[in-house]
């Protein structure tokens, strides 16, 4: 499996997280981008859980909807595994090698790099950059998986219709996507470090970049699910009522104070305990920004929250705010994903040869 395929061409973004599908195409003029269709198909407690497919059944129909709702005729996409299900390591290898060389000298050097034997495996590498104490090597990233990590999510598109060109990493598409904000946030560099925090249904993931690259992600069990929960717990409301409430409003005036304030201070810890990690094996390294990603990012106030209580500058990430649209894109429902669709929208920069 290519991972890291550069083909110049546009090709229909997948990302499968624990609570729904997403889909987004992105077309490109010159250094413009434009959404040229999207859709948000929700998915059921139990067809990913903790972002391990359970039911390729499930997730299947979910992208064939998807498809059928954002109208895209594209039959290529780019899908992702998490970093969890990921094995990264830099290794150096001597520069004057080719690709089929060094690919050669990594399965015969396998058993250093992998734990486990190469036909249980999918893996890739690519060429960062000339190793900087010794101009004669090159640093390589090696990014190796399971194979069901790879083959569930490639066949579910297959049953959906469409043909996997491009499998990334979930980091990665973050990381690409992160380029996007630059012209959003006056006050977001390349150089500094930026903590990623992506507040899903039932996980919580910083991605830590440094200079641009990831150095760092870590992952929390704790994400939206346990707001809906208190939601039914506290107004006595089916799973799915206490859900749609927490969308569409209609809770007592009680809720603020009682059920989300608490949740929004559970959201600080959450990400202040994930930044001691970071700090701790980075030689007190330093946080310049963290930008908030996924479901939660859209709870109203908590990017001043978390600013005022970890004193660190708090943006909320909207990668399609320099795009334009096309003219089937509901500028509104696009808006209030955005947060969300960052996964998305790296996979989808995938086919422009960034």
């Amino acid at each position: 499996m290519n991972w890291f395929n550069r083909k110049p061409n546009a090709v229909l973004s997948i990302d499968i997280s624990t609570a729904s599908v997403k889909l987004l195409e992105l077309s490109r003029i010159g250094a413009n981008y434009r959404v040229d269709s999207f859709a948000v198909v929700p998915l059921p407690q139990s067809a990913v859980i903790e972002k391990n497919i359970t039911d390729i059944n499930v997730i299947a129909e979910a992208i064939k909807l998807a498809v059928r709702e954002s109208g895209t005729k594209l039959k290529e996409a780019v899908v992702a595994i998490p970093e969890s299900a990921v094995m990264t390591k830099i290794i150096t290898m001597p520069a004057s090698l080719t690709d089929d060389e060094m690919e050669a000298q990594i399965m015969v050097e396998a058993d250093q790099y992998v734990p486990h034997s190469l036909d249980e495996i999918n893996f890739d590498f690519e060429v960062l950059r000339i190793n900087a104490k010794n101009p004669q090597l090159v640093d390589v990233l090696l990014v190796a998986s399971r194979r069901e990590n790879v083959d569930d999510r490639v066949d579910a598109l297959l049953q959906a219709g469409l043909k996997t060109r491009i499998v990334d990493v979930e980091a990665y598409a973050m990381e690409h996507a992160f380029s996007l904000l630059f012209g959003q946030f006056a006050d977001l560099k390349a150089d500094q470090t930026i903590a990623i925090t992506d507040i899903g249904a039932t996980m919580t993931w910083l991605t830590v970049l440094y200079q641009g690259g990831v150095v760092y992600t870590r992952g929390q069990g704790f994400g939206g699910k346990q707001l809906t929960e208190e939601i039914q717990r506290h107004y006595g409301l089916s799973y799915q009522a206490a859900g749609l409430a927490k969308r569409q409003g209609g809770l007592p005036d009680s809720y603020a104070a009682d059920v989300l304030e608490p949740f929004k201070m559970a959201i600080v810890q959450q990400i202040q305990r994930s930044l001691q990690f970071f700090v701790s094996s980075s030689a007190n390294r330093g946080i310049d920004g963290i930008v908030l990603v996924g479901g939660c990012a859209l709870i109203p106030g908590i990017d001043q929250l978390v600013e005022k209580s970890l004193a660190v500058p708090v943006y909320i990430a909207n990668p399609f705010i320099n795009m334009s649209l096309s003219n089937k894109i509901n500028y509104k429902a696009l808006s209030n994903d955005a947060p969300t669709m960052m996964v998305a929208c790296g996979l989808a920069l995938r086919g422009f040869d960034l």
